[in-house]
């Protein structure tokens, strides 16, 4: 049952950061696809309640307390597996992957869950190691935990959310206490032995996005097309911005694509120019500080690396996600967090934001 005395732990500064980035992301939704459809509020709309939705998984998590995660860890972890299996065998096929599962009035992405449901999973399994990491193979079993959903999302093909899962394992694997050379051992096999074997099991087109960033014209009508649009548009946005609401030439014209899921940032920084990127910019650091400080205020050591989780693949989502925008990083269609549109993403990263105030919350045994 939920406790009115955990209240006093509740970190509000977290949630009103979250509301404002979900705020601004209505904003721009309504901006990029004014013209979209009849109804110049239609995926506003939608969104909209995908957020009511998600704002009320994350208050049914925060009233349960986050030790029962830790209990159902492995019928999560199974049932994400499941879930990705299914994907491959019964899943919608769109624009050459098959990613989604068609529900009729929802399309689930079982591979956005999937990242909330391994950092619990890992965090309860390295909770129990106990930082018992003195050997080289200690942290296998945990590399064999997280390759079983990864391989299964590199099938769909998802490069990026495959990519998301390596760092949230590095990053729980070192908070957990895995000796930092080990880990750079880890990163070096993975480089000399992982990387031509994804090479050679990777699409054609995956394989030109990974290196098309460092020279878009090089192809500038077809695979470096995107990331061109996407200079131009932040470089013009100049200082104060073009203005929102058909004002931008790149998205109001359509020259950028996907201006309202993957290149949000990119429509954005037209629209608001310098000033408004890095306030969004630092609104996302300030996230990512809360969820770290309320992981060193845990109570124990698998709240303290679920946070850890969130954190990472929040940073992670938010420097890639940037980074493809202004040329520095591949194209890899990865959301950025609370901004991107889109349903499955959304609701993951508002249930994980209610583990993350579950555990703030319950940092501190109630004394009576």
């Amino acid at each position: 049952m939920f406790e009115r005395r955990l209240w006093r732990n509740f970190d509000w500064l977290l949630l009103i950061n979250v509301l404002a980035i979900v705020g601004i992301s209505l904003i721009i939704i309504a901006s990029t696809t004014i013209n979209a459809t009849s109804d110049p509020l239609f995926y506003v709309k939608r969104q909209a309640v995908r957020f009511a939705v998600g704002f009320f998984l994350m208050l049914i998590i925060v009233s349960i307390d986050y030790t029962y995660f830790y209990r159902f860890a492995p019928y999560i972890y199974l049932a994400n597996v499941a879930l990705l299996l299914l994907v491959l065998f019964a899943g919608k096929d769109s624009g050459g992957a098959q990613r989604w599962i068609d529900l009729k009035v929802f399309e689930l992405q079982p591979s956005e869950f999937a990242k909330l449901g391994i950092i619990i999973s890992l965090a309860r399994h390295l909770a129990a190691q106990e930082g018992n990491f003195e050997s080289f193979f200690s942290s296998l079993p945990a590399f064999l935990h997280v390759a079983v959903p990864m391989v299964l999302i590199f099938k769909q093909p998802d490069l990026g959310t495959s990519l998301v899962f390596i760092v949230i394992l590095f990053g729980m694997l070192f908070m957990a206490g895995a000796n930092f050379k080990h880990l750079l051992t880890y990163i070096f096999i993975g480089i000399v032995v992982g990387f031509p074997l994804l090479w050679f099991n990777m699409k054609d087109y995956q394989r030109m996005r990974l290196f098309i960033f460092l020279d878009p014209y090089k192809d500038p009508l077809n695979d470096g097309y995107q990331i061109i649009q996407s200079l131009i548009a932040v470089g013009s946005g100049g200082i104060h911005g073009k203005g929102l609401f058909a004002q931008g030439t790149q998205n109001y014209l359509g020259f950028l694509l996907e201006q309202h899921t993957d290149f949000i940032f990119s429509a954005f920084a037209e629209g608001t120019g310098f000033v408004g990127s890095v306030i969004l910019l630092v609104l996302f650091m300030f996230l990512i500080l809360r969820i770290i400080r309320i992981a060193s205020q845990a109570k124990d050591s698998f709240g303290m690396l679920v946070c850890i989780g969130v954190a990472t693949m929040m940073t992670f989502h938010v420097l890639v996600n940037v980074g493809m925008t202004i040329g520095i990083m591949p194209v890899t269609g990865m959301p950025l967090p609370f901004m991107s549109y889109g349903g499955s993403s959304l609701l993951m990263n508002m249930m994980a934001i209610g583990v993350v105030l579950n555990i703030g919350m319950r940092r501190q045994k109630l004394m009576f």
